[in-house]
């Protein structure tokens, strides 16, 4: 099978390739920004051209506070981008998995999200995610989406990794303690994508790591799994943390479709835990 990748190395686009360098049978072609600029509509020709048995959009705009002072861009990256993959993919016959977002939901409290349930983007950023998947449903029956949140990983900026930055640089930690989510390991994912993709049980699937919790609790959890759990933790409400865009309190997604194929992540704990193990040097040796 031969897979297009875009967003190559990025956290996910990166967990993609060691996941298909460990399959036999798998060609990959690899799109980073620097070579293929997937925003342009000649994408589309590419991808026609190159005729990929499936493409996995692994690349995104993330920024989501920086999206909303670059709409326009984040709508170009999240938006047009799968748009024009999409086209090419219908135009060569390829398979597209198109990579979404828990922040495709209102995020009300106590709510649990199933896959095709409502959606109600609020945000710069997950308008433009929620229009993406739109666009994609329109030019492709071959389709996956995939929706994931929090997502961590190896040599990644995420979550995790600024805990422990800051716990290292500033001897102390003020966490949110009522937005809540799925964390979500880059390499879970990936492997759980590549399982979907050779499924061919095409639809909407939400591969997050088993379980849910708040920032505050992932956040004791990194610093009990890193050996910094003497660092205080504070809780605070998010109305106490200002940003350009409130994230949804309880977009807590549900994997209820690909579970139903076999296809499950482990506890979201032991994935925190194997990261912190792998990724985090413990502190006073060489930590931060």
């Amino acid at each position: 099978m031969h897979i297009l990748i875009t967003g190559a190395q990025g956290q996910l686009g990166r967990a993609l390739q060691r996941v298909y360098a460990g399959r036999a049978g798998t060609r990959l072609t690899l799109w980073e920004i620097g070579d293929h600029d997937i925003g342009n509509p000649n994408a589309a020709d590419w991808v026609a051209a190159l005729a990929p048995d499936a493409v996995i959009n692994a690349a995104a705009w993330t920024n989501v506070d920086g999206a909303e002072a670059n709409p326009d861009a984040a709508y170009v990256a999240n938006t047009l981008a799968p748009k024009y993959l999409a086209e090419g993919c219908a135009r060569c016959g390829a398979a597209l998995l198109q990579v979404s977002t828990n922040e495709v939901f209102a995020g009300a409290v106590g709510a649990f999200y199933h896959e095709y349930d409502p959606t109600t983007a609020a945000s710069v950023y997950a308008r433009t995610k929620l229009a993406g998947e739109r666009a994609v449903t329109q030019m492709l029956d071959r389709l996956y989406i995939a929706r994931i949140a929090w997502l961590f990983g190896p040599g990644g900026n995420n979550f995790p990794s600024k805990i422990v930055s800051v716990a290292d640089q500033r001897g102390a930690l003020r966490v949110v303690d009522d937005e809540f989510g799925n964390p979500t390991y880059a390499p879970d994912a990936a492997a759980a994508m590549a399982d979907l993709v050779e499924s061919g049980r095409y639809g909407i699937y939400h591969l997050v790591n088993d379980g849910w919790c708040s920032r505050f609790d992932l956040a004791r959890s990194v610093l009990e799994h890193s050996g910094r759990s003497h660092v205080p933790l504070t809780s605070i409400a998010t109305a106490d943390w200002p940003r350009p865009t409130t994230p949804p309190a309880h977009a807590v997604l549900v994997n209820q479709a690909a579970a139903a194929l076999g296809i499950r992540l482990r506890p979201w704990q032991e994935a925190i835990a194997e990261y912190c193990q792998q990724e985090i040097a413990p502190a006073g040796n060489g930590a931060g």
